[in-house]
């Protein structure tokens, strides 16, 4: 069998910060012993990616993008889990090796940071991908996805089945995962029980998405997008609100849910939702947190309150969920028609990378799919 070499793709490549995504040509190299080559059919958009285009924590210039899905091209020697001609969704990665891995908890590995945000190999701080002249972060995420070619990891690579609609799978790998994962995984919603959710973005909605495949729960989002509020009703929710019709947020959550609720979700980041959610919760809630605040933010609810009811505040990263474990489960829900997530998706071309990310900031679209 011969070995890979390593090929030439087409990959859009941010070189400053608040800069456009560009696509040019780049080299990748040929997998390592463990690495998986893959063929891009698709790869979401996340918020994480344009924040990173504004500047936020990696280093530049960089190919982003970790909602990718695609086709195994090649695998490097001692590659067991997939085969070339494989059908895989690629998720977030993790070292394998310290405590929170060794109990099967990766999405708050001790070295998260490096391997997903740092934009080299964690090992010996190579790279993937080259131009003509220089070296290109391109370990974004175990993955750097948004190129027609990317070098993952075997242990953030996720099999799946080839009959599914694969170039829409990616965002089962951060996005989705999130937000259903926070539900299922975190909260363990449990039938009848009560929610509100704060941001009907792609994450928000995945929430309620995983919240409506338990019998009988309430869900109440909060959205200021009339689009993404419709579109939550359809979704299930029970109540969707406009915050800018309501004067006290408190007070009107605690009279539609009867005195408050049960968990609260926050996607926004914005210290006084976060506030208001834990202050809307009922003895022994809990408030998840997802939304990233500013650097600066303090906790914005009183604490000899929050003792005297038991409640608090968690922060989830990708849904408490394993991916290898958790994006089959997903894909069963979706096959049972229990997950329609589709509905939340706008295909773009790759070229219109740009756009995609113009249309998501507007919220004219929840969650863009690039096409290669």
């Amino acid at each position: 069998m011969l070995k890979p070499s390593p090929l030439k793709a087409l990959a859009a490549v941010v070189r400053e910060v608040g800069g456009d995504f560009v696509l040019e040509e780049i080299e990748l190299d040929a997998p390592r012993e463990y690495e998986v080559r893959v063929k891009l059919v698709g790869c979401g958009i996340c918020h994480t990616d344009i924040a990173v285009q504004k500047g936020f924590a990696s280093p530049l210039p960089i190919v982003l993008g970790h909602e990718g899905s695609g086709i195994v091209e090649s695998v490097g020697d001692k590659v067991t889990k997939v085969k070339p001609g494989d059908s895989v969704v690629l998720s977030y990665d993790y070292c394998a090796s310290c405590p929170n891995c060794r109990i099967n908890a990766p999405a708050y590995c001790y070295n998260f940071f490096a391997h997903n945000f740092g934009g080299s190999r964690p090992d010996d701080q190579s790279v993937p991908a080259h131009d003509l002249k220089n070296s290109i972060y391109s370990n974004f995420f175990g993955q750097s996805s948004f190129a027609q070619y990317a070098i993952a990891h075997e242990r953030n690579t996720v099999p799946v089945s080839s009959s599914l609609p694969l170039e829409l799978l990616g965002p089962l790998g951060c996005g989705i995962q999130t937000g259903v994962g926070t539900v299922l995984n975190s909260m363990k919603i449990r039938p009848n029980e009560s929610l509100i959710i704060f941001g009907g973005g792609a994450v928000g909605l995945s929430a309620l998405l995983g919240a409506k495949t338990v019998d009988g729960t309430v869900v109440t989002v909060v959205e200021p997008n009339p689009a993404r509020r419709l579109l939550a009703t359809e979704l299930g929710a029970t109540n969707v609100v406009d915050p800018a019709t309501v004067t006290n947020m408190l007070e009107y959550i605690q009279q539609l849910h009867q005195g408050g609720v049960q968990h609260a979700i926050d996607t926004t980041g914005i210290p006084s939702l976060i506030g208001t959610g834990v202050d809307s919760l009922m003895p022994n809630g809990t408030l998840y947190m997802i939304g990233v605040p500013p650097a600066d933010a303090t906790l914005p609810s009183n604490l000899l309150s929050m003792l005297l009811r038991g409640v608090g505040i968690k922060a989830v990263l990708e849904g408490d969920a394993v991916s290898n474990d958790f994006i089959p489960e997903l894909i069963k829900l979706y096959e049972d028609g229990k997950l329609p997530f589709e509905k939340l998706i706008k295909k773009y071309k790759f070229s219109d990378i740009n756009q995609a990310i113009k249309d998501s900031l507007s919220g004219a679209t929840v969650k863009p799919i690039l096409i290669f």
